[in-house]
């Protein structure tokens, strides 16, 4: 956009023709009343002496006076000035008027370009726009990253949704036939209806996971996490969760080794935290080699304690690590619903982190996959 300048010639113009629109003004007036105006004028700066002389004759001396011209001259100076000041502002106010109007253009055509062709439209901008465009470009983007990310999600969504509701069918299915058989035949060897019993109470059991899913996925759309803050030993809080999951690790021969202190107090939400772990041991699980140890340590860093779940498995791919805390993101592509959930552990336990002002972040590498949690040793 041009630099707009103040117009001096028009003020000069402007004024001039205010000067010569009163002179006209006051000859019309004085044309219009017979001459009035003039008289008036006249009687206003010319006096009249009357001299007489020894004979008895008389004659009549006209003069200026001089303190009626220069109140005169005051007068219109006064009113020359305050006709330039008004008139400098307006016509400021209209140019400042017309600047605002074409920076409003202006804006408005770089809003649309930026919107149309982004990257022409940097490269086309003025100077001083250069910053604004900048940040709106990032802003853009911004909002067209956040967008596609929201898509994905909702995808995932409802593809997690298609699968589980078909994966329902199946163990269900299985449950009848085996309860029907069970009823049918009650002769059965004893050896073969407990066999059909436990196939059928595993089938059972699934379907509480797959249930469990989906109320996960709802609880997680529609409930908005508070935390209820105590202070707690967290070492304790971690060789409980370790002791609820062995059944769980002997089942794929695996073992939780603890490496955390006698006693680490905390403030936070005890309930949640042990969310945040059960997730992180629950993925480590499902991901681990069979016959391998799962890692679990936690040490003091001044006014933080730093925790991690170390497991051994099959190395993460580095451009899958961006989106392993996005809700209902798998690492199992192929759907085994035997390993990992509805994908949204560890989106949550991100959330319960942050809420504590924490911080989570993975590491994968020569097979070896690494969770980090650092947690505020107090709150607020």
């Amino acid at each position: 956009m041009k630099t707009v300048r103040f117009p001096i010639l028009k003020l000069f113009l402007c004024l001039t023709a205010g000067i010569f629109g009163c002179i006209f003004l006051v000859y019309i007036m004085d044309v219009w009343f017979d001459g009035v105006v003039a008289t008036m004028l006249y009687d206003s700066f010319v006096g009249i002496n009357y001299y007489y002389t020894e004979t008895g004759e008389s004659y009549v001396s006209e003069y200026i006076i001089l303190s009626h011209v220069y109140w005169a001259l005051l007068f219109c100076l006064v009113f020359l000035v305050c006709g330039m000041i008004v008139t400098l502002f307006l016509v400021s106010y209209r140019q400042k008027k017309k600047q605002e109007s074409a920076t409003i253009l202006e804006t408005g055509k770089l809003i649309r370009q930026l919107a149309q062709h982004p990257d022409q439209a940097v490269e086309q901008t003025p100077p001083q726009y250069a910053e604004v465009t900048a940040q709106m470009v990032s802003l853009t983007a911004s909002m067209e990253r956040q967008k596609r990310l929201l898509q994905e999600e909702s995808q995932r969504k409802d593809d997690l949704i298609t699968y589980l509701a078909h994966d329902l069918k199946t163990p269900l299915t299985s449950v009848i036939g085996y309860l029907s058989l069970l009823e049918e035949v009650p002769e059965l060897p004893r050896q073969q209806k407990e066999k059909y019993i436990k196939i059928a109470l595993d089938k059972s059991l699934r379907l509480e996971r797959l249930i469990n899913e989906f109320f996960d996925i709802t609880r997680y759309n529609l409930h908005q996490m508070v935390l209820e803050t105590q202070s707690f030993d967290l070492s304790f809080l971690l060789r409980q969760l370790a002791e609820e999951f062995f059944p769980l690790m002997q089942q794929k021969g695996c073992s939780i080794q603890l490496q955390i202190p006698a006693s680490l107090p905390i403030q936070g939400d005890p309930d949640k935290l042990a969310r945040v772990f059960q997730n992180l041991l629950k993925n480590a699980a499902a991901y681990s080699y069979p016959n391998s140890p799962i890692l679990l340590t936690a040490a003091e860093e001044g006014e933080q304690i730093r925790l991690t779940v170390e497991n051994q498995g099959k190395t993460i791919p580095a451009y899958r690590l961006d989106s392993i805390f996005e809700k209902f993101f798998r690492l199992d592509e192929s759907r085994s619903t035997d390993s990992g959930g509805a994908g949204l552990g560890l989106a949550i336990a991100r959330e319960i982190v942050t809420l504590h002002n924490g911080n989570i972040g993975v590491t994968s590498e020569k097979e070896h996959t690494v969770f980090t949690v650092v947690l505020p040793r107090k709150q607020g």
